[in-house]
């Protein structure tokens, strides 16, 4: 069954289209990873889905009913957690949450179970009369997730749950979003963090320049770019070479520098492993270690785009 249908999705503003043709289909019971640069149409889709922006043509379907023709219905089983925290700091915690779960109709017995069960969920429970304004980055983070999941939707939207956290708060909303998946939740996920989308999502579909133009499991879309071989090469503190050389040679398609260890994408079938080193060391640099990788999602991403996920 799909939890979501998304058919013929345009969105114009003015001459320019930010959305085009869309069709995508989200299958209940997936954690369906939604990954696009800046730019490349995926807030414009969420925003349409949360009907925060209406279509300028196609059709969104939400278990099985069009969400313009059925709003209350599409509202009552969607929960979105917006990139941008959407909580009150003079409210505390509870009152947070109780007053997005009355948003959906929930009322006295069943309202205060559900905010109190939301708040236990994210970890919050002991923090309930605290006001956010006492609370960390991450702790804001999860509050926000507290206040879309209360009335217990069936597709939740993730927005860049994990921007700006530390590492253990990251962790606990990864786990948090697989238990909501457990207990029957389908979540959209998105991120600019590649190796969460790589840990917690069933299928992934790639935006760019308005359009899917890929979709699958992790497996199927890491076989689009057999063509293509990963080296790792680290390097001794202070060696000198010329990126812009490495990158001239025959079959380099990508190179990047990070702390001293080169990632260099190439294709598979040119054999260029000698006339890279030869580079490097005529350059100066002293190789520490040298690994071929296997491919993996972000190089999937940056071979379809022809850029990072995470260049703004």
């Amino acid at each position: 069954m799909n939890v979501l249908e998304i058919q013929g999705l345009t969105k114009k503003f003015g001459n320019f289209v930010a959305v085009d043709n869309m069709t995508l289909n989200v299958k209940e019971g997936e954690i369906f990873g939604f990954l696009g640069s800046n730019g490349a149409g995926k807030s414009t889709t969420i925003n349409m889905i949360s009907s925060l922006l209406q279509p300028s043509a196609g059709e969104i379907r939400i278990l099985g009913k069009d969400s313009r023709k059925h709003s209350r219905h599409a509202k009552t089983n969607l929960g979105i957690v917006p990139q941008d925290l959407a909580i009150y700091d003079d409210m505390t915690a509870y009152e947070n949450v109780a007053f997005f779960a009355g948003l959906y109709g929930l009322r006295g017995k069943l309202l205060k179970e559900r905010t109190e069960e939301a708040l236990e969920f994210v970890g919050l429970g002991d923090r309930a009369k605290s006001r956010p304004s006492t609370f960390s980055g991450g702790m804001k983070r999860r509050l926000n997730i507290a206040c879309a999941i209360a009335h217990k939707p069936s597709l939740i939207i993730m927005d860049e749950p994990t921007v700006g956290i530390d590492p253990q708060s990251r962790n606990y909303i990864l786990e948090s979003v697989k238990k909501l998946n457990e207990s029957g939740c389908t979540v959209i996920y998105t991120s600019h963090y590649m190796e969460e989308v790589e840990e917690i999502c069933s299928r992934v579909a790639i935006v760019d320049h308005g359009k899917i133009i890929a979709d699958g499991t992790k497996e199927q879309l890491k076989a689009i770019i057999t063509d293509v071989k990963d080296l790792s090469i680290e390097l001794k503190p202070g060696s000198a070479y010329s990126l812009q050389s490495i990158g001239k040679i025959p079959g380099v398609r990508a190179v990047n520098e990070k702390e001293g260890r080169l990632s260099i994408q190439s294709d598979a079938a040119v054999d260029n492993l000698n006339r890279i080193l030869k580079s490097l060391m005529d350059g100066g640099a002293e190789v520490k270690a040298l690994q071929e990788e296997e491919p993996n999602l972000e190089t999937v991403f940056l071979t379809l785009t022809g850029r990072s996920l995470r260049d703004q």
